[in-house]
């Protein structure tokens, strides 16, 4: 007797918009999006435009919202780090998981940051601008500020541009220096970031006497 073929499972709607998501995110993970048509993810989740259609009937430009959705809750998970134990370590751990990021996400992430993308809409901004201003609080937090002044702020977020600027290099440059020699200099980055605003911001002094005087 031959075996039998296994039983065809009908997905749940939250599964098949989780695997058509998914296939998205591959795609736009190499590509950027206006080279992703709609045929290109019905084919690369193995089902029919038709189907694509019926759960992103705004087509391409909601399936990237989407997809742009489910990428920055990926992105806010890289900040989930206890807060316990010295904090650079800490930091380090969080950009391990960052550069991990980039590194799978590549051309995407490269097309996401850069803007000009023909999909590119004040929803787009505001998901990307909502990962910044997690980053920014996640960074707060560990450095246990409640009510950072303006220095503070400027520095902070100063420092997340650069590291966002310094991924996109990375990928130009074929993802060398490895990725962690590039963690260990963007932490020494906001090291020196913070040193110099301490010599202008008593807030900032304070920070760098105490959280980072034992590290430094």
């Amino acid at each position: 007797m031959t075996p039998a073929a296994p039983a065809y499972r009908r997905l749940s709607v939250e599964e098949r918009r989780s695997q058509l998501l998914d296939a998205a995110l591959s795609l736009f993970a190499h590509r950027v999006p206006e080279d992703v048509s709609l045929d290109d993810v019905a084919e690369a989740a193995g089902v029919s435009r038709p189907l694509v259609y019926r759960y992103f009937p705004g087509g391409k430009q909601q399936l990237y919202e989407a997809a742009l959705r489910s990428a920055a809750e990926e992105l806010h998970h890289c900040f989930d780090e206890p807060q316990d134990g010295p904090l650079l370590p800490r930091l380090a751990r969080v950009l391990d998981r960052y550069l991990t990021f980039v590194g799978r996400h590549d051309a995407g992430f490269s097309a996401l940051l850069q803007g000009g993308s023909v999909v590119e809409t004040s929803r787009t901004t505001a998901i990307v601008d909502g990962v910044r201003r997690a980053a920014a609080e996640a960074i707060y937090r560990h450095l246990a500020v409640a009510d950072p002044g303006p220095r503070l702020r400027m520095t902070v977020r100063m420092w997340i541009t650069a590291v966002e600027a310094a991924s996109l290099i990375w990928l130009d440059e074929d993802k060398q220096p490895p990725a962690d020699e590039l963690r260990d200099w963007l932490v020494d980055q906001f090291v020196a970031v913070l040193a110099v605003t301490a010599a202008r911001d008593a807030q900032t002094a304070e920070l760098v006497r105490g959280a980072l005087s034992t590290e430094t």
